[in-house]
């Protein structure tokens, strides 16, 4: 009796996916998450828990070594495949599936004699140094809200799982585990909120056998003497901006310093970045109607809504958005949404334990926030997380009802999803540079809510740089 066969072939049936979206990669993780729901395959959050890779996005060298460690990571038997665009993303997880199965290809060994890494999409990934390489990446979870009267689930708290990446990949990282959360006739349930800690070198801090760093000593706040470790936030987190890495210190579980690295971007330049292609076009001197930037600025707040609650540890209003949002990309008209919209809002809207989890994190004035070059729903919401989602709700609903407005939409009166678009200075790039302090002082699991909450997109910045080099 083949054993082996079968359990490869039963672990086939209905693989989890890792999906790693690479800089220019939004339109295919947009489909494959529509895919994977459809078909009914769990997302992973951590390597640990997956069975198939997919890397989304066209290719971007400079994230072959992050790549690698995911794929390190995975555990056996697993599947390694890639789809550059929305339009490959059926057969790469086809043949993820197949290889999953296959008990030929799980043999394979995947060191190319050359001692380059080789994923088992058969395309070259050359592993990063022990040395310094700033390309580790960490998975802070946060805790999943729940209340007695919207069934979720949540809390503060979070446990750390930490998981260790191959020698040969560069430095050791952890990857956080966060678990779903269900209520349970309407009781509050407990939640573990997973975080981890990935340490990279290049801080001028000893470092053990193996590469992995020891921690240094700084002064807290208080003026106690506690351990540092130097992590980097990013860039292939689930429920993170593709290509975003933010360094951050942290004393315990509390951010001292963060900075933000330039968001990469890949080899071929976005010249369309997927949110933004209705201002683009317009700036290009295209004359696009105001209903067609609507249902693309509300998708995109249902976008970044998602990654929130996904955070947050509330998954099944993550899929509700996600729901919505593809149905608006589709095509759907208002009313065939606007029910399904309005009870989403108010239990998002509503949830009070929601609101207690991200009240008073990445608090900012409206006004710190216009002297930063901050415009759009960040701006408007002058406050912290809660105020920013609550932000996104009311502009989605409005966004929903101008749907069918067949004017051209005007660049100085209507925004895009982020704010006003310049071609010099898009919206995300004061997101960006805001991140840092609100980020010092939060707890690790806060930092993520906090991005999540502005979540910049860093395809704007590559769009932007394209559109000016073109024009130089």
């Amino acid at each position: 009796m083949d054993v082996t066969g079968l359990a490869l072939r039963a672990a086939a049936r209905r693989p989890r996916v890792l999906l790693a979206t690479l800089p220019g990669g939004t339109a295919a993780r947009l489909e494959a998450e529509r895919v994977l729901r459809l078909r009914d395959w769990p997302l992973a959050a951590t390597p640990a828990q997956a069975d198939v890779l997919l890397i989304a996005g066209p290719d971007c060298p400079d994230l072959h070594a992050a790549v690698n460690r995911l794929w390190q990571d995975l555990p056996a038997p697993r599947a390694r495949v890639h789809a550059p665009g929305a339009g490959d993303v059926e057969a790469a997880l086809e043949s993820g599936q197949a290889r999953l199965g296959s008990l030929e290809d799980q043999r394979t060994p995947t060191e190319a004699p050359s001692g380059a890494t080789r994923g088992d999409d058969g395309g070259p990934h050359h592993p990063g140094s022990s040395g310094g390489e700033n390309q580790g990446e960490t998975n802070g979870g946060a805790g999943g809200p729940h209340d007695e009267h919207d069934g979720a689930s949540g809390g503060r708290h979070h446990a750390a799982d930490a998981r260790h990446g191959d020698e040969r990949a560069g430095p050791h990282e952890h990857h956080g585990t966060h678990d779903g959360h269900h209520g349970h006739d309407g009781h509050d349930g407990e939640d573990d909120h997973g975080q981890g800690h990935g340490g990279h070198g290049g801080h001028g801090g000893m470092e053990m056998p193996g590469g992995l760093p020891m921690a240094e000593q700084g002064e807290d706040r208080d003026g106690l003497m506690l351990d540092q470790l130097h992590v980097p936030l990013g860039p292939l987190l689930a429920d993170w901006p593709a290509g975003l890495t933010i360094h951050v210190t942290l004393q315990g579980d509390v951010v001292q310093e963060a900075e933000a690295e330039e968001p990469l971007r890949p080899d071929s330049a976005v010249a369309e970045a997927f949110w933004v292609r209705p201002w683009l076009r317009a700036a290009a001197g295209e004359a696009v109607a105001v209903g067609e930037a609507a249902r693309r600025r509300a998708a995109s707040h249902l976008d970044s809504l998602a990654r929130l609650l996904s955070v947050s540890g509330w998954p099944a209003e993550a899929i509700v958005a996600r729901r919505l949002r593809d149905d608006l990309l589709e095509g759907a008209p208002g009313v065939a949404v606007g029910r399904r919209l309005e009870r989403f809002a108010r239990r998002v809207g509503r949830s009070r334990t929601l609101a207690w989890l991200t009240r008073g994190l990445g608090r900012v004035s409206a006004e710190v926030a216009h002297g930063a070059g901050v415009s759009g729903p960040a701006a408007r919401a002058g406050g912290d997380v809660t105020d920013r989602y609550r932000q996104w709700l009311a502009d989605i609903r409005r966004d929903v009802e101008r749907m069918e407005e067949p004017s051209p939409i005007r660049m100085a009166v209507d925004e895009s999803p982020r704010g006003w678009w310049r071609v010099d200075r898009p919206p995300s790039a004061a997101l960006v540079a805001l991140l840092p302090g609100l980020l010092n002082g939060a707890e690790l699991a806060a930092a993520r809510l906090i991005v999540a909450s502005l979540d910049p997109d860093p395809d704007e910045l590559a769009a932007a740089r394209h559109r000016v080099g073109s024009r130089g």
